[in-house]
C-alpha cells in the first residue's frame, strides 16, 4: 500500500501534460502560462505535447502549410528539442532572434523606414545633448563622430536592396542588422494587422521555453497578437520567475494573465535530493507560495554551509572544503574533484579568469548587459571571432584557417575583373594580416584598442559602428578634456573607452567563459543542467557591482535607502535579484550540495541564514 501510494506522489504533475496538450487543440486552441519550477520536468512535458500534436493534427497542419513554433533560450536547448522530436519539419524550433528574423525577413522597405526613424530619433536626441554639452569635452567630440555614424548610415539606408542578419555571428556591413534592431522591429511589426495574420497563418500554435526571460518588449507585443487573436492562436508559455536572470525579461510574467488563459502548476521536482528541495523551497517561501514536493524515491541528500572571513585562501578553502564534504557525504568523489563549482555572478568569473578590465566597465550599462552575457554584443564579436581566431591560428602555423577568415570578412577583398588584380589584393591582404600580427611581436599583449586602431589604419575588417568613434582618435588632444558632460550617453563612451583599455589577452579569457570552455559556470550557464555534487561560491568582495549582495541577503549587512524605496513601490530589490541567484544555484544539485560564503562578517551571517530556517545548527560551520 506505502509502495503504491509513493508511486502516485511522484506521478502528481502527469495530469499537467493532458492540460497542456488540452490547450494546443487546433479547433479550440487555448493560452496558457505553465509555472514549472527547478527539476519539474518542464522540457519533458514540452515535448509530449508536441508529440501529441504530431499524433493528432500532422495532416491538417501539413495541408495548411503550418507548423508549430518552439522559441527557446540557447541553441543547446533548441538542439536537444530538436532531438527528442527526430527533428521533424513539422516543429520550427529556434531562439528568439532566429524566430524573429524569420518573421521579419524580405520586409526590407519597412525595416528601412523603421531603421530611418530610429536613427533619426537617436541623432535628435545625441544633437540635443551636444546643445547642451562642453565642445572641449571628449564626449563631445565622440558624439560628434556617432552623430556622423549614424548620419552615414541613415544616407546609406537607400543603396540598401536587402538587410541581412546572422544571429549566431557577426553582422557587419551596411546591409546588416544587429541583433536588439532585430527584437525590436519584430516587436514594432507584430503591432501591425498584417505581421499578426502572417504569424498566425503560419503558426497557429506558439510555445516560448524559458518565458521569464524572453525580452519583455517582444513578449508584450505576443500577448498583444493572442488578445487580438483569441481563438484561432494559441500562445504557451513555459517558465519560473524565480528562475529570472535577465535585466530584459518581463517582471511581472504570469501576474494579471486574461481570465481566459488556462494556469498549470507542476508541483514536483525530480532532480533534486529530500533536503535540497526543503532549502529551495524555504529560500523561496519569502517571494511567493510555490512549494515543490521531492520524489519518494530520491535519498535524502546533504547540504552544507561554510562560512569563511573575506580575507580567507580562496584555493586552500575550497580544498579544505571538499574535504570537508567528503567527510560528510562519505563521497570519496569530491576529494578526486568531481564536482562542479558554481559562481554566482559573472564579476566573480571575470575576476578568477582574468578579464575584469574588459567586462566590468561594459556590465554596469543596462542596454549592454545582456548582450554582454549572451556573448551576442557585435563590438566584442568583431575581436572574438575575427581576431582571436586570426591570432589563434597564427600561433599554431595555421595559414588557410587565416586565409579562409579574410575572404570572409576582410574589405580589402573584392572580385576582380583580372587575374593580376586580385592577385594583388590577396597580396596586399597578407600583408595587411601581417602587420596587424606584429602587435605580438616579442610576446607582446597589445591593447583592444592598439588592435582595434590597427585594423581600421590598414583597412582591413569592417569596424562595428559604435567603435568607429575610437579608431581615428589620437590619444588625447591636448584641447580635448577628460571631464564634463556626465549623462548616460557619456556613460556609454567612457564604458567602451574603459573596455577597449584591457589587453587582449583578455579577449581570449572572455570568449572561453561565454562558450562555455572554462572551468567557472554561473547560473546562466547551468540553467536547465545538473550535477551529483555542487560547490556554491558566495563572494561579494569578488563579486563586485551594486546588482547583487549576498552580505545583504545573508543579513551581514543592512538595507540601503534605495532598496526600502523600491520595495515600498514593488520593484526588484539587491536582495531580491540576489536571491534568485541563489536560488537557480542551489537547485541544480541532485546528491550534495556545498555552500561556501565569505563574509565580513561571519557569526552575523550565520545567526541569519539559522533564523531564516535555511539550515540546521549542524549544517552551518565556520572556517576561520
Amino acid at each position: 500500500m506505502v509502495h503504491i501510494e509513493q508511486i502516485e506522489h511522484n506521478h502528481i504533475d502527469d495530469h499537467i501534460d493532458d492540460e497542456i496538450i488540452k490547450c494546443l487543440d487546433l479547433e479550440n486552441p487555448q493560452s496558457f502560462f505553465l509555472f514549472a519550477g527547478a527539476g519539474s520536468g518542464k522540457t519533458r512535458s514540452l515535448v509530449t505535447a508536441l508529440e501529441k500534436i504530431r499524433e493528432t493534427s500532422y495532416q491538417q497542419l501539413r495541408l495548411k502549410g503550418q507548423r508549430v513554433a518552439i522559441i527557446t533560450y540557447t541553441n543547446a536547448a533548441c538542439e536537444e528539442i530538436g532531438r527528442r522530436l527526430d527533428y521533424d519539419p513539422l516543429f520550427s524550433v529556434s531562439t528568439i532572434h532566429t524566430f524573429v528574423w524569420e518573421l521579419i525577413k524580405g520586409f526590407n522597405k519597412d525595416i528601412s523606414e523603421w531603421l530611418y526613424a530610429n536613427l533619426t530619433h537617436q541623432i535628435t536626441d545625441l544633437e540635443e545633448k551636444q546643445r547642451n554639452g562642453r565642445p572641449t569635452s571628449r564626449a563631445f567630440v565622440v558624439r560628434q563622430k556617432n552623430i556622423e555614424a549614424k548620419q552615414k548610415r541613415i544616407n546609406n539606408l537607400k543603396k540598401i536592396k536587402q538587410f541581412t542578419y546572422n544571429p549566431n555571428g557577426i553582422n557587419q556591413g551596411k546591409e546588416s542588422l544587429n541583433h536588439s534592431e532585430v527584437i525590436s522591429i519584430g516587436a514594432y511589426f507584430l503591432s501591425k494587422p498584417l505581421m499578426q495574420k502572417i504569424l498566425i497563418k503560419k503558426f497557429p500554435i506558439l510555445l516560448v521555453d524559458e518565458s521569464q526571460d524572453t525580452n519583455k518588449e517582444l513578449l508584450n507585443a505576443l500577448f498583444e497578437v493572442e488578445r487580438k487573436n483569441n481563438g484561432t492562436f494559441s500562445l504557451g508559455l513555459f517558465g519560473d520567475t524565480m528562475q529570472r536572470i535577465y535585466s530584459d525579461g518581463k517582471e511581472d510574467l504570469g501576474i494579471n494573465l486574461p481570465e481566459n488563459w488556462k494556469r498549470p502548476v507542476k508541483k514536483m521536482n525530480h532532480r533534486c535530493p529530500k533536503r535540497i528541495v526543503k532549502l529551495i523551497n524555504r529560500i523561496r517561501s519569502a517571494v511567493d507560495d510555490q512549494e515543490q514536493r521531492p520524489r519518494t524515491d530520491k535519498e535524502e541528500g546533504h547540504v552544507h554551509f561554510f562560512i569563511l572571513p573575506s580575507t580567507a585562501d580562496r584555493i586552500k578553502t575550497e580544498e579544505l572544503v571538499a574535504q570537508r564534504m567528503a567527510q560528510i557525504t562519505e563521497d570519496e568523489k569530491w576529494i578526486d574533484v568531481d564536482y562542479m563549482t558554481l559562481i554566482l555572478e559573472h564579476h566573480m568569473a571575470a575576476t578568477r579568469l582574468g578579464f575584469s578590465e574588459l567586462f566590468q566597465p561594459l556590465h554596469k550599462i543596462d542596454k549592454l548587459k545582456t548582450g554582454l552575457l549572451e556573448g551576442s554584443l557585435p563590438e566584442l564579436n568583431f575581436f572574438t571571432e575575427i581576431i582571436l581566431p586570426i591570432f589563434n591560428a597564427h600561433k599554431v602555423g595555421n595559414k588557410f584557417a587565416i586565409a579562409s577568415i579574410a575572404r570572409k570578412y576582410s574589405r580589402l577583398l573584392r572580385i576582380q575583373r583580372n587575374e593580376r588584380d586580385q592577385l594583388l589584393q590577396i597580396k596586399n591582404v597578407q600583408d595587411a594580416i601581417n602587420q596587424l600580427l606584429s602587435l605580438w611581436n616579442e610576446d607582446n599583449d597589445p591593447l583592444c584598442i592598439d588592435v582595434l586602431q590597427c585594423v581600421a589604419r590598414l583597412n582591413l575588417f569592417e569596424i562595428p559602428d559604435s567603435l568607429y568613434s575610437f579608431v581615428k582618435e589620437e590619444k588625447r588632444e591636448q584641447n580635448v578634456t577628460e571631464d564634463g558632460d556626465n549623462d548616460r550617453g557619456n556613460e556609454l563612451i567612457n564604458a567602451w573607452d574603459e573596455c577597449l583599455k584591457a589587453p587582449f589577452s583578455q579577449i581570449n579569457e572572455y570568449a572561453s567563459y561565454i562558450t562555455g570552455t572554462s572551468n567557472f559556470m554561473t547560473h546562466q550557464g547551468v540553467k536547465g543542467l545538473e550535477f551529483p555534487r555542487v560547490m556554491v561560491i558566495i563572494d561579494d568582495h569578488s563579486a563586485g557591482g551594486f546588482l547583487f549582495s549576498y552580505e545583504k541577503l545573508f543579513g551581514a549587512k543592512d538595507k540601503t535607502k534605495a532598496d526600502a524605496e523600491n520595495e515600498n513601490v514593488n520593484k526588484d530589490t539587491t536582495i531580491d535579484r540576489t536571491r534568485r541567484l541563489f536560488y537557480v544555484t542551489c537547485s541544480r544539485a541532485e546528491k550534495s550540495l556545498a555552500i561556501v560564503a565569505y563574509s565580513e562578517k561571519p557569526e552575523e551571517v550565520k545567526k541569519h541564514v539559522l533564523k531564516e530556517g535555511w539550515f540546521e545548527e549542524s549544517e552551518v560551520e565556520i572556517i576561520s
